[in-house]
């Protein structure tokens, strides 16, 4: 139910005190701050109607209110106005994504710091489930002195690149040499399909490269992509605990660290987002997880090739900055998105 414009005023004037201070709102704050013409009689009446509606709370008898979730949840879809990224804080994000990142694992870890460092709250990321595709080929380039990058190409488009360390007398023609026994014995295959047989006829090929070979050979079978549940990568939990609700507060630090040893609940909370388009925000109860109720949630789901693969999330108190956070999730999540494109696009650099 929309509420009427003055309401409207006031709620969002407590809402932004709030989050900014953390502290219960009493009419006279409202009136000396926001300026909204009118009187702090008048606001004290319009704040009881709003905490008879169920949008403000009174937390003690002799205290201000506070908003209550149905209340954020009014001001997330009615009043809050997105707040987008400024020009320092996108490209600090993109020098970070075009940073040289080894492998999908590393990018994860990146998207999981930026989003932590740019709310200073608790963050999420998902990794995809890689599920079992053919390698399609094989390419090791010399890099510096002493190393070599291995390019692994997928049937599902995946690219992956390790750093292998190489001896002083191994030239380029030798790396292109392993690259075609590679690809002409492993092409076409799955990392199950890979039998002892295939390995025995790679080292009998290859025999004077064997240091290479034991490298290559165990980034393929034990690093490189298989059938397994998603990994979820969790940063800056603590930043959570530093906010005023909680460090004021053991029983809640107390529920919020037990929080943490389950993953799986993590796990689920951010699958779910999957199947939703763009950022959405979950608020207190609607988390559906007891330990979570008096926390937010704001997830957006990331592009691998044309699919939702994964998604990205930033935990916090119910109190966020949910302006700056949502602004933040939605450019991160397109960010990831573009970065995982550029590897898939990687493949036609590479012939």
């Amino acid at each position: 139910m929309k509420l009427e414009v003055r309401k409207q005023q006031v709620l969002l004037a407590i809402i932004s005190n709030y989050i900014n201070t953390a502290e219960p709102v009493s009419s006279r704050t409202v009136a000396k701050k926001y300026g909204l013409g009118v009187s702090p009689a008048t606001i004290r009446n319009e704040m009881a109607d709003l905490e008879e509606m169920g949008y403000i709370e009174q937390p003690h008898t002799s205290a201000g209110r506070i908003p209550s979730e149905l209340g954020f949840r009014y001001y997330v879809d009615y009043l809050m106005k997105k707040q987008e990224l400024d020009r320092t804080e996108k490209e600090f994000i993109k020098r970070e994504f075009q940073e040289k990142i080894a492998d999908l694992s590393q990018i994860m870890q990146k998207t999981s710091q930026l989003l932590t460092k740019l709310t200073q709250y608790a963050a999420m990321v998902l990794i995809p489930q890689l599920k079992i595709g053919n390698y399609k080929y094989f390419q090791l380039i010399k890099m510096n002195f002493g190393q070599a990058m291995l390019v692994v190409v997928w049937d599902t488009g995946i690219v992956q690149h390790h750093l292998i360390e190489i001896s002083d007398n191994i030239m380029t023609l030798d790396l292109k040499i392993i690259s075609d026994v590679f690809n002409a014995k492993l092409s076409g295959h799955t990392v199950n399909d890979i039998k002892l047989t295939i390995v025995k006829e790679i080292y009998f090929e290859l025999a004077k490269y064997k240091i290479v070979l034991d490298q290559v050979l165990e980034l393929i079978i034990n690093n490189l992509p298989s059938d397994r549940k998603n990994k979820l990568y969790l940063g800056g939990a603590f930043n959570v605990l530093n906010q005023p609700e909680f460090c004021h507060n053991i029983e809640r630090v107390r529920v919020f660290l037990n929080l943490l040893e389950k993953e799986y609940l993590l796990y689920d909370l951010l699958a779910g987002g999957l199947r939703q388009k763009g950022v959405t925000v979950h608020i207190g109860g609607e988390i559906n997880c007891n330990e979570m109720r008096d926390c937010s949630l704001v997830i957006s789901s990331y592009q691998w090739g044309e699919q939702s693969a994964g998604t990205v999330g930033v935990l916090g108190p119910m109190r966020m900055d949910y302006a700056k956070v949502i602004g933040v999730v939605e450019y991160v999540a397109q960010s990831l998105s573009r970065t995982l494109e550029k590897m898939f696009k990687a493949e036609k650099f590479l012939r």
